[in-house]
């Protein structure tokens, strides 16, 4: 991929960070999240509980390419166990909830992160 440098990451001895999809409800949306991460060099793909199964022929359709984050995606029954093995955790949404937790734009929580490593 142009412009994708992973050499840092390797360094570092990281991958980046994981991308963990919850209850996704088609195939498809996998995939595509599959191929924006590979695109953005990104190769940790979890899955909670996805609601047509796993593996998925509709994933691989729309992935385009991006047959490598799919291949080594994992399957886990529970976000607490997807999510055991990370220091830092941070959720997107487009539904609006009543929690009483932070809330940051994109560049505030890149910033939150850039402080923690």
């Amino acid at each position: 991929m142009a412009g994708t440098d992973r050499s840092k990451a390797r360094r570092e001895g990281g991958t980046g960070p994981a991308i963990i999809l919850v209850e996704p409800q088609l195939g498809e949306n996998i995939g595509f999240a599959a191929r924006a991460m590979a695109n953005g060099g990104l190769s940790e793909l979890r899955l909670v509980r996805p609601r047509d199964g796993w593996p998925n022929d509709k994933a691989v359709a729309a992935a385009s390419g991006a047959d490598s984050v799919l291949d080594a995606a994992r399957l886990y029954g529970s976000v607490e166990s997807a999510i055991a093995d990370l220091q830092r955790v941070y959720a997107t949404t487009a539904r609006p909830r009543e929690m009483r937790k932070a809330v940051l734009t994109i560049r505030e929580g890149v910033g939150d992160i850039r402080k923690s490593v």
